[in-house]
């Protein structure tokens, strides 16, 4: 399968009632921009104005983050409505189609999930997390090995992201790319875009497609990065980073395994590219993220969590434990039910 280069998420503020219009718009706008037609794209428009008014109706500190998505054989967008509390008291009656107590145009989640190709929904009283992913004519994503979440966000709205990534999902193995330009800004996501255009991680063990990596973005500012890859059939986690990329494997019985990232940067100073393997077993959850995220998260205070769609998983981790002030990534993968 292809290598899919991930975009970063527009983050849209939504916390007063003037707001849910300007999130349609923006929703709508990259529909039409991916190649959506005007149904599936007034389909998002619906959706979106749903959970926006949600936001502003019953949650404090809300926002929605909207990408566009293309898995190789499917288009479309992806919405992830974020906020702050109280959380959903009642979630079966909440998702029962038709019901809205607010009186909002979608009349209620049931509607977001009846609209959406992808649909997954944590609640607690931290606040909720539902996410929508929208096909162009309704297509169904192409079935995988793994399930694959992520959350890219610039730390300035009027700037580009200088974090990206990249994933390659195959029949029993999955590569995924996180990486970091230094800084932020425009020369930030420069080298960014850099790295991730040459990354090859069908050709090469994954140290040595770092050390590529390297030499192909010595005209940039330079970048952190780490390539991580699991290999459903070898049971393992094999992980090769420089800089301040983090990945943790969390495993079924609550440990949670650390991987090694050399010091250095990619493009400048980078002397060990070394590859590290971890056990990898069917319940294992993967977490990549940039040094835009603290080091200190755990998903010990959410239980049932890790069950759920890993960009679920990626949201609120991006909620709960960002820094606040520099672009954040955050990519989770696990295997598919």
């Amino acid at each position: 399968m292809e290598v899919i280069a991930g975009a970063e998420h527009r983050q849209i503020r939504v916390t007063e009632a003037s707001q849910p219009s300007g999130a349609r718009m923006v929703a709508r706008d990259m529909a039409h921009a991916v190649g959506l037609d005007e149904t599936d794209s007034y389909r998002a428009g619906i959706v979106t104005t749903e959970l926006a008014t949600n936001l502003v109706k019953y949650a404090t500190g809300g926002e929605i983050l909207v990408r566009p998505i293309d898995d190789g054989a499917a288009t479309g967008i992806e919405l992830l409505a974020i906020d702050r509390g109280p959380g959903v008291v009642d979630i079966d009656n909440a998702l029962r189609d038709g019901h809205s107590t607010g009186g909002s145009p979608g009349t209620g989640l049931g509607a977001v999930r009846r609209l959406s190709e992808v649909f997954d929904i944590h609640t607690t009283p931290r606040g909720s997390i539902v996410l929508s992913r929208i096909y162009a004519g309704r297509a169904c994503p192409r079935p995988t090995a793994f399930d694959v979440g992520v959350v890219s966000v610039a730390v300035a709205a009027d700037e580009p992201c200088g974090d990206s990534w990249a994933v390659r999902v195959g029949d029993r193995r999955v590569d995924a790319f996180v990486v970091d330009g230094l800084g932020h800004g425009l020369f930030a996501a420069e080298a960014a875009r850099a790295a991730v255009e040459a990354w090859m991680p069908e050709r090469r063990a994954i140290a040595e497609a770092l050390a590529v990596v390297h030499d192909a973005v010595r005209h940039t500012r330079g970048a952190a990065g780490a390539i991580a890859q699991i290999d459903g059939d070898a049971r393992v986690m094999r992980f090769a980073g420089v800089g301040n990329i983090a990945a943790s494997v969390l495993t079924t019985n609550a440990k949670t395994r650390q991987a090694v990232s050399h010091n250095g940067t990619l493009g400048h100073e980078a002397r060990t590219f070394r590859e590290f393997a971890y056990p990898w077993d069917r319940d294992s959850l993967l977490v990549v993220h940039s040094d835009g995220l603290t080091t200190h998260w755990s998903l010990d205070g959410y239980p049932g969590l890790a069950r759920r769609h890993p960009a679920i998983v990626a949201a609120v981790l991006y909620r709960d434990f960002s820094r606040g002030r520099d672009d954040v990534t955050v990519l989770v993968c696990r295997e598919a039910a």
